[in-house]
């Protein structure tokens, strides 16, 4: 990318698409209106972003606009440089995916028949003829989006490997997904995928045991950990699920997702399970009360008397040959007495491994933890939650 206030901004958020050459196709949709964001937050990660017009996204959209947002002048016509096959065709330098989005019914169905009468039409046929990832964004009113042919047409596309991120349905309208959704695809489909064809779940947030209808004891948890965990192995390939208590932070559209309440409730939930990976972050109740009734007076003393839950990770390790993550939080200590009781934890329950970290890191964007393995080898990851959910899974899949 030359220089340019783009470069500001490039790899702030991650490096997943560092050294990436994304051509991000615009067609003529109103949510055409949204591709300065996306392309922004795609060179947030590290890509860079080379975009292309057609006639009719230039009514809705300035190119101006997403020169500025970008570093490059948008192609809008294709010239003697030929720039569908300096971008897209057999050559070395050529762009690692090409991203339509928005793309319009008009524009789908032109690809899904081979018809390429506009720069990006023209683009993608290239990119699909030399076997470059391509992945369409529909968006458009949802009585276009489910018209038979066009349907069918998508249909046509995926079966040529073609992905379409799926719109957001919305007043009646097939709208264009969060941005994030997008880019988490982007990420996805151009990662590594070392988790492909693996079932991972995350269980992750506070359990919660009810002391009446109304109040109820619980644990200190933000979710963030559980929702970077759940995010690494959607960018690596898996197919994720997530078993989701009460968190401070919301949980993805794209991450499949159960909710629980009590540890009763999520007990029930893993009764059959059957995943290769299992990651527990999730800050867990030790002991629950017999709940009363209604809602117990305000104005008089009570006693709670706690009794002991049974353990979330014995019950998953009864129940699957799949690998186990725990975690485990205490006060303030060494990183040997750390190591101590998370190892004691793997030995008595049978697990594969134990995040440990101290009361210090809880609710922290940036923290370190002790990965301990079921061999006692032990390694100390620090970073943000999302740098640390990355090296988790990296260590992990040498179980």
């Amino acid at each position: 990318m030359p220089l340019h206030p783009a470069n500001d901004i490039l790899g702030i958020k991650s490096d997943k698409l560092k050294g990436k050459k994304i051509v991000l196709g615009v067609t003529g949709s109103i949510a055409a209106t949204e591709t300065v964001k996306l392309a922004r937050e795609l060179i947030r990660h590290g890509a860079d972003v080379i975009p292309v017009m057609t006639k009719s996204a230039q009514e809705i959209i300035g190119v101006k606009s997403l020169h500025f947002a970008t570093g490059h002048m948008p192609i809008t016509e294709i010239s003697g440089d030929v720039e569908h096959v300096m971008y897209c065709g057999a050559r070395e330098e050529k762009a690692d995916a090409l991203l339509i989005a928005p793309a319009t019914g008009n524009t789908i169905s032109k690809i899904a028949c081979g018809i390429d009468d506009t720069p990006v039409t023209t683009f993608a046929t290239t990119a699909i003829g030399t076997g470059i990832p391509v992945m369409i964004v529909p968006a458009m009113h949802e009585s276009m989006y489910r018209h038979a042919i066009l349907q069918e047409n998508i249909k046509k596309l995926e079966h040529l490997g073609i992905h379409i991120i799926q719109p957001r349905f919305a007043e009646h309208k097939a709208k264009f997904p969060d941005i994030d959704e997008i880019v988490a695809h982007t990420i996805r489909i151009l990662g590594k995928n070392d988790y492909q064809n693996k079932r991972v779940l995350v269980i992750g947030g506070a359990s919660v045991e009810y002391i009446d209808e109304m109040r109820v004891i619980t644990n200190l948890s933000t979710g963030k950990m559980s929702v970077a965990l759940a995010n690494e192995a959607f960018y690596r390939g898996a197919e994720v699920m997530m078993y989701a208590g009460r968190m401070e932070v919301p949980v993805p559209g794209y991450l499949p997702t159960k909710r629980f309440d009590t540890v009763e409730n999520l007990l029930e939930l893993t009764k059959k399970i059957n995943y290769d990976y299992i990651f527990v972050p999730a800050a867990l109740s030790d002991f629950y009360v017999e709940p009363v009734k209604g809602k117990i007076p305000s104005d008089k003393e009570i006693t709670l008397h706690l009794k002991p839950l049974p353990k979330v990770i014995r019950h998953l390790r009864e129940r699957t040959r799949g690998k186990i993550i725990g975690f485990k939080a205490e006060p303030d200590c060494s990183d040997a007495v750390l190591f101590e009781k998370a190892f004691k934890v793997i030995k008595s329950t049978g697990i594969d491994g134990v995040c440990a970290n101290t009361f210090a890191n809880v609710g922290k964007d940036h923290g370190e933890i002790l990965y301990i393995n079921s061999r006692g080898e032990m390694t100390k990851i620090r970073g943000t939650k999302e740098e640390i959910a990355q090296k988790i899974f990296d260590r992990v899949l040498l179980l």
